[in-house]
């Protein structure tokens, strides 16, 4: 399939315009301030005064983590984004003079770091492995392209070109050139948005060169090591860095889940660009190690915190999962590109996931707190006074020393029109469904495809399908895999969607006519999960599932010790939307048990408690943790 522009869609969704127009009301202009030290409460930035030092224009130390203009990168792209969907010229302007600043703090040869130019000038280049050199400098090219794309500014494209130049005659196989790569995975996606905006293959070429180079021998981060007297990471292994095998012999997704998930999209936009099968058949290994075996039922990745990283098949502790956002965020990025190379609902399906659970608890409803982290079971005594549990918190925080998650959810959320749709010469797939109009051309017609619906509430989606002439192209729309009984009406006939279904999307071919109507009914009824026996975390535990909503239950609605409550594998759910409660959600009810407190307070015995029964209330997962703190369950014991 073809990648489609934003600009194709115009969002007028319940669920996912709000939450674009929050973060161009309240999220875009709370992290501009924070990224100038202006926000009380918020973990000093820096990222601005940085750009300044390094500019010539004021003075001081450098702040900050070794990759902190990546805080700002995110900003701007996600400024890209806004303007894509909206022009705003105040923001423009205060996004020119921020790109004018970078023009002014990037050296003549094109190189543009700050830390470098500030606080290591005679260290460029000699750490890839832990100084995100190039990490840094591929965020900045993403924002130059989603700001380009948006406005036709040249100017923040040409710095990223000069950077990229500076890169290209840095790195390569000539041998005056390094042969290496960096230790965090990015420039590799971010060159070939680079080289589809400029149409200069070297920004291509290079990018399958850092793919290609990466866990060949002799390894590169040893030549580094051995040239260094220090070392701050010590002996990491090489798969935290993806680069203990060479990318088309890895099969298990290995090391830092966010390193990993970036890696695996510039991969699959490699894939693309080269047509190659090799990339593609590590890629669907890699994706099914995963899914199938590494994933939380939220869609998060990456289980341990420390190295924030995959460790082993089924590892999925809950309550110290870490499963970081941006971790779910590079999943949907991996995930839409994946579509983009084979049309299977599997990889949608998981996009999805993602997006409704995974990337939506990273922030609050008011768009103002974060979390990093996002656990599936939280007991809020344990996280303050437990060292293993340090990294899991049971309220989001105003911000954080290591900012990447608050701009990275901010960026996705605002692009997430292009995420909605795939196309081909004869194909109009849809991925997501969310209400929005989509503009495409197809068949030789000038297509208009709008989409009605309440999702992920409510279980009709209606297409008016408007070409401005009668054109034949086939209209793909996707079959969850968590929907059973899926229905379709074209025009008020019905149509099987077993007679069309093709890797779980059905395909309506006919010559549409403007006007056209189709109506998709998704049922939603809740459905209990269960996980692989071998997820032990999860032994004799259930979750909960409405559609593509994952659920848990919260203390604010259900009392303390949630561990002790107990479902009926038959339990039976009534659901109610309540438009007052968390921004509008539905609600689960049904009833479980509980134990009966003992009089006295003997620790162990051989009494047998008995068990009452009580009233449930289960939340969406993504949710939780906007009302007052308290404890929270994703797994529940089955009775």
């Amino acid at each position: 399939m073809k990648a489609i522009s934003m600009k194709q869609v115009h969002m007028h969704d319940e669920f996912w315009s709000k939450r674009q127009q929050l973060v161009r009301d309240v999220v875009i202009p709370y992290q501009w301030e924070v990224l100038n030290d202006r926000m009380p409460g918020a973990a000093p930035s820096h990222a601005m005064e940085n750009f300044r030092i390094a500019a010539g224009e004021a003075e001081g130390e450098y702040a900050g983590a070794v990759f902190q203009d990546t805080d700002f990168s995110k900003w701007l792209e996600t400024v890209g984004f806004a303007l894509s969907l909206q022009r705003d010229e105040a923001l423009e302007r205060i996004a020119d003079e921020a790109i004018d600043l970078v023009g002014r703090a990037q050296q003549p040869d094109g190189y543009l770091n700050t830390y470098f130019t500030v606080k290591k000038p005679d260290g460029k280049w000699t750490n890839l492995r832990d100084d995100h050199e190039l990490y840094t400098a591929g965020h900045f090219i993403e924002a130059a392209v989603a700001y380009y794309r948006a406005t036709g500014k040249r100017k923040v494209l040409d710095i990223a070109c000069s950077l990229a130049d500076c890169i290209a005659a840095e790195f390569g196989a000539g041998a005056t050139q390094r042969h290496g790569y960096d230790g965090h995975p990015e420039i590799e996606l971010a060159l070939v948005k680079l080289y589809q905006s400029t149409g200069n293959r070297t920004y291509l070429e290079l990018s399958k060169f850092f793919v290609d180079e990466r866990g060949r021998q002799p390894h590169f981060f040893d030549g580094e090591q051995q040239a260094r007297t220090e070392s701050r990471f010590g002996q990491r292994g090489y798969d935290y860095f993806q680069s203990h095998l060479p990318v088309r012999e890895q099969t298990t997704a290995e090391g830092h889940a966010v390193r990993a998930v970036y890696l695996y999209s510039g991969m699959a936009d490699l894939a693309a660009e080269y047509d190659d099968r090799s990339l593609l058949d590590a890629l669907k290994e890699l994706w099914r190690n995963t899914t199938r075996k590494r994933m939380y039922i939220t869609g998060g990745i990456g289980s341990s915190a420390y190295e924030e990283r995959f460790t082993v098949d089924y590892d999925l502790p809950n309550e110290r999962a870490y499963t970081e956002s941006c971790a779910a965020i590079g999943l949907v990025f991996w995930a839409n590109r994946m579509l983009q190379l084979e049309a299977d609902g599997e990889y949608a399906d998981v996009m999805e996931r993602a997006l409704y659970n995974g990337l939506l608890s990273g922030i609050s409803l008011d768009g103002t707190k974060y979390f990093y982290v996002n656990p599936l079971e939280v007991w809020p005594s344990t996280c303050e006074h437990r060292n293993d549990m340090n990294k899991v918190k049971g309220t989001r925080q105003p911000w954080f020393a290591c900012a990447c998650c608050p701009p990275n959810i901010a960026r996705l959320l605002l692009s997430l029109g292009q995420y909605m749709y795939g196309v081909n010469d004869r194909e109009v797939y849809v991925h997501l469904y969310a209400s929005n109009t989509f503009r495409h051309k197809i068949a030789g017609a000038e297509l208009e495809l709008v989409q009605q619906t309440a999702y992920p509430w409510r279980d009709k989606v209606l297409f008016s399908v408007s070409p401005d002439r009668p054109a034949e192209f086939t209209l793909a729309l996707r079959l969850p895999a968590w929907c059973k009984n899926p229905g379709i009406t074209v025009n008020g006939e019905p149509v099987d969607p077993a007679s069309c279904a093709e890797r779980g999307y059905a395909k309506i071919t006919r010559t549409w006519q403007p006007g056209d109507k189709v109506e998709l009914t998704l049922p939603m009824p809740v459905e209990i999960v269960r996980s692989h026996p071998a997820l032990r975390a999860n032994a004799g535990a259930i979750a909960v599932q409405r559609g593509p909503v994952v659920y848990c239950l919260e203390e604010a609605d259900n009392g303390a010790n949630l561990r002790d409550v107990t479902l009926s594998r038959n339990a039976a759910f009534s659901s109610d939307y309540d438009p007052s409660l968390l921004d509008g959600v539905v609600t689960l009810k049904t009833t479980g048990w509980r134990s009966e407190m003992p009089a006295d307070d003997e620790l162990y015995t051989t009494d047998v408690f008995g068990r009452r029964q009580v009233d449930l209330t289960a939340i969406p997962y993504y949710a939780w943790a906007n009302r007052e703190a308290g404890e929270m369950l994703v797994w529940i014991r089955e009775q």
